[in-house]
């Protein structure tokens, strides 16, 4: 079977999730497509894919070829939060799987009901009708609307999600809802030593960063501050003699080392299997608060501290598990500057965060707290017992538990589709 699969182009955690689910379907052919940072993690795990189609630096027209091409030749299309893939999908008469971590985190403007009368009248003669038809929705709609249009729908569970997937079924004729644990490379997590000797004191994970609007050049105030604070982390602790810092930032020739008060810090991308095995056997683990870095986490039975929201979805999370040893302990930029402004929007509310990570960063006093409110966030941390640790990733375990990924897409790919 020749399977399409691609991932939407936000950070890292969507194409991760996309390997994790790629990885034990070796029996089939898997073929990657997409662009940006999505294309950056897949090329950096050539081993999840048997081919690899980057559309970066393609003109719309080449693009949009290609993908109709690899569609029409497809048997089945696995899209990770990747709603253009699976309209395309639709249009192309291709059974699709919808898979996506963020199920209850889209914020819709309209009815249910009402995105559902418009897949319902969806035209599937070609592309560019689709689209148009679609236009008038946000792109939290459209992920939506992508899940209501897709043969199956596959969501990772978290607070919110039952909720929304009774709403969806309660609309009638949709896809088949499967709520599933922790969508991450079951393989790779079985297989990772873990009595290894540990090559750095603490590991810090910032995950692939660039989205919608941030850039590892532009929008990158978030980037520059752990620049800044680095140093002054090296120079606090001394316990943290050698630091990784890893994450989409620092791949693509981007890496560094820097040195300060005897430490070092060496910033570096890693494999997505490099990164299991540091975070097997780092004992400190400070994390953005992704959801598949910490479900890789708790798999692995480390309990990391969230460290600043870089985007809204991390807003979200955080709020979401603030009920959780890890939301309680997690820092924020709200312990630097309560009162600032935080629209309840994705694309407005991250644009806030970066103006926030700038302030802190150029306004020294501002830099001071932070410095301070986080260096006590990390002495707290250091004081969880073992037992504490082990209690904080089982109540998580617990919360977002659900039937294993791989079975739920063996279970769906031999399942035969009729038209």
């Amino acid at each position: 079977m020749r399977i399409v699969m691609g991932a939407q182009n936000c950070g890292f955690g969507p194409v991760s999730e996309l390997v994790a689910v790629s990885r034990p379907l070796h029996e089939h052919e898997r073929v990657f497509v997409g662009d940006g940072v999505a294309a950056v993690f897949a090329r950096r795990n050539p081993d999840a894919f048997d081919a690899m189609y980057d559309t970066s630096g393609l003109s719309e027209n080449a693009r949009s070829a290609m993908l109709d091409d690899l569609l029409r030749c497809s048997d089945q299309v696995v899209s990770v939060m990747d709603a253009e893939l699976v309209l395309r999908s639709v249009v192309a008469r291709r059974p699709v799987t919808m898979v996506d971590s963020l199920f209850s985190f889209w914020q819709l403007t309209r009815p249910l009901t009402e995105i559902q009368d418009l897949c319902t009248a969806l035209p599937r003669s070609r592309f560019a009708a689709a689209d148009q038809h679609l236009s008038g929705l946000s792109p939290h709609e459209r992920v939506v609307a992508a899940h209501l249009l897709a043969t199956h729908s596959v969501v990772q569970n978290f607070p919110g999600v039952t909720e929304r997937a009774a709403g969806l079924a309660a609309l009638g004729e949709g896809p088949r809802i499967h709520v599933t644990g922790s969508i991450v490379d079951v393989e790779g997590l079985r297989d990772v030593v873990r009595t290894a000797e540990p090559t750095h004191d603490l590991l810090i994970n910032i995950g692939g960063f660039k989205n919608f609007l941030l850039g590892f050049d532009v929008n990158n105030d978030y980037v520059r501050l752990l620049h800044r604070w680095i140093p002054d982390l090296l120079r606090d602790w001394p316990r943290f003699r050698r630091v990784l810092l890893c994450g989409g930032p620092f791949g693509e020739g981007r890496e560094q080392t820097i040195r300060a008060a005897g430490g070092r810090a060496d910033c570096r991308l890693l494999s997505q299997r490099e990164l299991l095995r540091a975070a097997a056997t780092t004992a400190d683990y400070l994390l953005a608060p992704g959801l598949t870095a910490l479900h890789e986490s708790i798999t692995l039975g480390r309990l990391p501290l969230a460290i600043h929201e870089q985007h809204y979805a991390h807003v979200f999370t955080m709020r979401a598990l603030e009920g959780t040893l890890f939301g309680r302990s997690g820092g924020r930029f709200r312990d630097v500057v309560p009162c600032h402004p935080l629209p309840e929007d994705d694309f407005d509310g991250t644009a806030a965060l970066v103006e926030l990570a700038g302030r802190i960063r150029e306004n020294r006093e501002l830099y001071a707290k932070y410095r301070k409110t986080f260096n006590e966030r990390i002495e707290q941390y250091l004081t969880l017992t073992p037992p504490q640790r082990q209690h904080g990733v089982e109540e998580l375990g617990k919360l977002l538990n659900g039937s294993p990924i791989d079975s739920v897409m063996t279970e769906i790919l031999g399942t035969p589709h009729t038209e």
